[in-house]
């Protein structure tokens, strides 16, 4: 008989269905934000290759302030190589490093997304224990029951 033991199995699978739930929504968030990263470097790749000396730009202070300046030389542009160090790179650089860090947060992304469907495979495995003993549970209820009344029918 299972009784009480298998109420603590079910329940601890449950617990660890909830934690990987949790760990997706968190792996999914990450996705997100990479995404969000890889449309700001589209952004700055298209404004590379379409502005020319002379344009006019609103440039971010923070806080949602903004300034108008006029680009005075767009061949030459300083970007950010991580790890709080940038560098002035020539327009073509610039694009190439930035398509180069789009590439990286490609492989985050795929990365994250072969994560989640393990997980997603081990919550399906779990799942499936779960309600093989939800029946054995059931069936061995059934059979106490139908004991108990051929008990009572002696």
């Amino acid at each position: 008989m299972m009784g009480g033991g298998g109420q603590q199995q079910l329940q601890q699978l449950s617990q660890e269905l909830e934690a990987i739930d949790e760990e997706i929504a968190e792996l999914e968030a990450e996705i997100e934000d990479l995404r969000t990263r890889q449309s700001e470097i589209d952004e700055a790749i298209e404004a590379i290759e379409t502005l020319d000396s002379g344009s006019m730009v609103q440039v971010p202070l923070g806080g949602g302030a903004y300034v108008r300046a006029e680009i005075q030389d767009i061949d030459e542009v300083i970007v950010d190589l991580g790890g709080g160090y940038a560098a002035e790179q020539e327009q073509g650089d610039a694009v190439d490093a930035l398509e180069r860090k789009k590439g990286v947060l490609d492989g985050r992304i795929d990365d994250v997304e072969d994560e989640i469907s393990e997980l997603e495979s081990e919550s399906d495995e779990i799942e499936q224990q779960a309600q093989q003993m939800q029946q054995q549970m059931q069936q061995q209820q059934m059979q106490q029951m139908q004991q108990q009344q051929e008990q009572g029918d002696e």
